[in-house]
């Protein structure tokens, strides 16, 4: 990171749900509330035109972390700042809707975030309506085709239904509907993961460009490495709402240090080496209702010792690369 002040600055947040049974259970059963850590201490930055991805296996945090950002879900503690501005505290106040134009997102299932009744038109021309944006009917019409055009579409598709199209026609209307408010920064919850692969580079691609033109800042959550070596400047790995490993790309697909992040990227076929047999990830992920003690990792780790299981680690600058790892504090790995 730069000495220059990031765009977004995300400190300590955490996000908790309360899965208790119905309080009479709670009473007859004698069982206490159950409350899930989704999201547990988060901190990160992301300069402006830059792309930060979050990584990890399904359950981690990565989507609570998402809709933290854009304000669909109120952080249990810590602070969301865009440009300065306190995220939550701004959204509830009236300058809050000039504040929701400036960041938008794009779901993960392009099947369920369009409305089936309503037309292209109409749904890329939603957010130039409700900002106020532009309300003459011409002119919406115009913006929408010039949308559309931008990623790939005919302008007479504004005209169609979503069933009329496939699923990576159907994610460009979403991240047409997307920059329709001109938006400076775009938090994509695995835009991809629901497409096929020829698909998901023409939707990264159409990312990438329009991120160059437009001086995009993204925040790319994402399982898919491949995807996520493609796309990103700085990448985060997610394990049981916390943040592991924070690095630039480069250094940390070169010289990965957490052992969690080593053993993702050991699963991953490599064609060079065809013959090696790869390590597949260990252990399964700790139930988030009742998580280990310590550092969350240890019971999969081959590295862990007492210190381990009896103390969290903190995300520490080591070598230029923020960990939380007693062991690679310690110098063990």
């Amino acid at each position: 990171m730069t000495a220059t002040t990031p765009l977004i600055q995300v400190s300590n947040i955490a996000k908790s749900f309360d899965v208790s049974a119905p309080w009479l259970n709670r009473v007859i059963e004698r069982k206490p509330r159950l409350l899930l850590h989704a999201v547990d201490g988060v901190s990160f930055e992301i300069e402006k035109g830059k792309t930060l991805a979050l990584v990890g296996e399904s359950g981690c945090g990565k989507s609570t972390v998402a809709r933290l950002l854009v304000g669909l879900y109120s952080p249990s503690r810590g602070e969301v700042k865009f440009d300065g501005q306190d995220v939550h505290k701004v959204l509830e106040t009236p300058p809050g809707r000039a504040l929701r134009r400036r960041i938008q997102m794009i779901f993960q299932d392009p099947y369920a975030s369009l409305n089936p009744r309503w037309t292209v038109e109409s749904i890329v021309g939603e957010p130039l309506y409700e900002h106020g944006l532009i309300t003459e009917p011409v002119a919406l019409r115009s913006r929408v085709e010039e949308l559309l055009e931008s990623v790939g579409l005919s302008a007479l598709d504004r005209l169609k239904y979503p069933h009329q199209f496939s699923g990576g026609q159907r994610q460009r209307i979403s991240i047409a509907r997307a920059l329709a408010s001109k938006p400076e920064f775009l938090v994509c919850d695995e835009p991809t993961s629901a497409l096929d692969v020829s698909v998901q580079a023409q939707v990264l691609n159409i990312m990438k460009d329009l991120q160059r033109q437009r001086g995009l800042t993204y925040l790319f959550i994402s399982h898919n490495l491949a995807v996520v070596r493609h796309v990103s400047d700085h990448v985060g790995v997610m394990y049981l709402g916390r943040l592991v490993e924070l690095a630039d790309k480069q250094t940390l697909f070169a010289q990965p240090r957490h052992p969690y992040t080593q053993m993702l990227l050991d699963a991953i076929p490599k064609m060079h080496e065809t013959g090696r047999a790869r390590t597949p990830v260990q252990g399964e992920v700790p139930n988030p209702l009742n998580p280990p003690s310590g550092c969350t990792f240890h019971p999969r780790c081959p590295h862990a010792n007492e210190r381990c299981r009896a103390e969290r680690p903190a995300l520490l600058w080591l070598g230029g690369v923020r960990i939380a790892c007693h062991a690679v504090e310690e110098g063990r790995i």
